[in-house]
C-alpha cells in the first residue's frame, strides 16, 4: 500500500462530517488538519473520501501495533466475548491481575500497579499517592511538560499557557524549572552546560522559593512530547535523580507517551540508567484502547482501601489488548522502533543538511522531533505550512512545541515505508 490523494482535501463526505461535527461539538476539540479516517490497516489510514494516508502521528503515539493487528483484534474479540466489564476497583479478575503481574515482572520487581483509563488519570493518581505517602505538599515539573488537562494534572503542564487560561486558580504547590532544552538552552546557558545550569537553578529555588524537605516529587517525561519531543543532555537525568535523592524527593516518570517501546526500549528512563519511584503509562500500551498503569514502588504502598479508585479503569477488553501488544513488543517490535528509528533519523538528518530550515533533529527509536528555525529564532509559520502540505500529500503529521514537528508511527513501521514518509517530507521541504 502506499499515500494516495485522489480528491481534493478535505473531500466532499469529510466536509460534510466537519460540517455536522460543527453544530453539536465542543468548541475545545481542536482539528490541524481536515483528516475525517474511516478504517486503517498497518500503517496506513483511508479517509470518507477514499484516500490513503501513510501515518506518522498514530494517534499521538496510540497506536503502538498499528491499525487492525490481527492479534490485537482476536484478543480484543475473545475477551469481548466473555464480558467487557467487570469494575476491578472491586473485583479481581483476569485479564487484569496477570497485565499487573506481568509489568511488574517487566521491571524487575518490587513495585505495585493502579490502573485507571488515560494518561491524565494516572498523573491523577500520582499526585495522590506521592503526597498522601510523604506528607509533602510541593510538586516539581518542567516547563514544557505535558502531564494531562484535568485540574491536578493541568496544574503540572506547562506546554502552553493557552490550556491554562481561564481556569485558575489551579493546585497550588506546584513549582515549574526550565527544561535542559540543548538547542534552545534557557538561562542563558550554552547547549554543553544546560544540564548543569538547570541543576543550579534547581539549587536556587531550594533556597530561595521551596523547602526541598517538603517537595513530595519531580514529575519527569524522559523525552518531553509537547514539549516538542526533547531529549535532555546526556547525563543530566542521572545527575537530577541524585539531587532528588539527597533531598528525599520522589522522582515520577511520566512515560505515557514515550514508554511501551516506542524509542526502543520498553520505558524511555531505561535509556538514562536511572531508575523512577514511580512510573505512568497509557497511550501506546493498549494499542488504542483506553488503559493506564501507575506503577510504584512497593514501599510507597501506604494508601489505604478506597483512597484512590475508579470505575473503567483496568476493563477487561482494554487489559487483553495490552496483553497483545506486549506480546508483540516482546516479539520483536521494541527492536524494530530501535532500527527503523535510526533508519528514519538518520534519513532526516540527511535532510537537515540540505534545508537549513529544519534548524534541529533529534530523538529515540520511533519518537523524534524536527524543529523549524534557529536557537534564536522560532519559525511555527513553517512548520504548520509543512504539515499542512504533508496531509495534502498523504503523510499524516502532528505539531509539537513551539515549532517542532513531532514523528511517532505504528511501530510496526518498516524501512520502506520510512523511505516512502521520507520522500513526502523531502517533497514538502522543496516546495517551504
Amino acid at each position: 500500500m502506499r499515500p494516495a490523494v485522489s480528491t481534493p482535501l478535505p473531500g466532499p463526505k469529510a466536509k460534510e462530517l466537519l460540517e455536522r461535527g460543527q453544530a453539536v461539538l465542543s468548541p475545545s476539540y481542536v482539528r490541524p488538519y481536515p483528516f475525517v479516517p474511516v478504517r486503517g490497516q498497518g500503517v496506513f489510514l483511508e479517509d470518507v473520501d477514499g484516500n490513503v494516508f501513510l501515518d506518522f502521528m498514530a494517534g499521538i503515539a496510540v497506536n503502538t501495533t498499528g491499525y487492525a493487528h490481527p492479534k490485537v483484534v482476536e484478543a480484543v474479540r475473545a475477551q469481548a466475548e466473555r464480558f467487557a466489564h467487570v469494575c476491578f476497583s472491586d473485583f479481581t479478575h483476569e485479564p487484569t491481575l496477570s497485565l499487573a503481574e506481568r509489568l511488574v515482572s517487566k521491571l524487575g520487581g518490587g513495585y505495585r500497579v493502579f490502573f485507571g483509563n488515560s494518561g491524565t488519570e494516572g498523573i491523577e493518581a500520582a499526585i495522590k499517592l506521592v503526597r498522601h505517602h510523604t506528607g509533602r505538599p510541593y510538586l516539581l515539573a518542567f516547563t514544557g511538560a505535558f502531564h494531562g488537562r484535568s485540574l491536578g494534572a493541568l496544574s503540572l503542564t506547562a506546554s502552553k499557557s493557552a490550556y491554562r487560561k481561564g481556569f485558575a486558580p489551579l493546585l497550588p504547590g506546584v513549582v515549574h524549572v526550565p527544561f535542559p532544552n540543548p538547542f534552545r538552552p534557557p538561562l542563558g546557558a550554552r547547549p554543553e552546560d544546560v544540564g548543569e545550569a538547570v541543576l543550579a537553578h534547581l539549587e536556587h529555588l531550594f533556597r530561595t522559593v521551596v523547602p526541598p524537605e517538603e517537595v513530595a516529587a519531580f514529575f519527569l517525561e524522559p523525552i518531553q512530547g509537547e514539549g516538542g519531543y526533547l531529549v535532555p543532555p546526556p547525563g543530566f537525568v542521572p545527575r537530577l535523580k541524585a539531587l532528588l535523592e539527597r533531598h528525599g524527593i520522589l522522582l515520577v516518570a511520566d512515560e505515557v507517551q514515550s514508554g511501551a517501546g516506542r524509542t526502543g526500549r520498553f520505558l524511555a528512563l531505561e535509556h538514562e540508567g536511572v531508575e523512577a519511584d514511580v512510573y505512568v503509562l497509557a497511550k501506546g500500551l493498549a494499542s488504542g484502547y483506553p488503559l493506564s498503569a501507575l506503577l510504584f514502588r512497593e514501599e510507597l504502598a501506604s494508601w489505604r482501601p478506597g483512597a484512590h479508585g475508579t470505575t473503567f479503569g483496568g476493563q477487561a477488553v482494554a487489559a487483553a489488548a495490552a496483553h497483545a501488544t506486549l506480546d508483540l513488543l516482546e516479539g520483536g517490535l521494541t527492536e524494530n522502533a530501535a532500527r527503523v528509528g535510526a533508519f528514519l533519523l538518520q534519513g532526516l538528518r540527511e535532510l537537515q543538511t540540505r534545508f537549513p530550515f529544519l534548524g534541529d533533529v533529534r530523538g529515540r527509536g520511533l519518537m523524534i522531533g524536527l524543529d523549524f528555525g534557529t536557537p534564536g529564532e522560532e519559525r511555527p509559520d513553517l512548520r504548520d505550512k509543512a504539515v499542512g502540505l504533508a496531509f495534502q500529500k498523504g503523510l499524516l503529521l502532528l505539531p509539537a512545541g513551539p515549532a517542532a514537528i513531532r514523528i511517532a508511527p505504528p511501530l510496526i513501521l518498516t524501512k520502506e515505508e520510512a523511505t516512502m514518509g521520507l520522500e513526502i517530507l523531502e517533497a514538502v521541504f522543496r516546495q517551504l
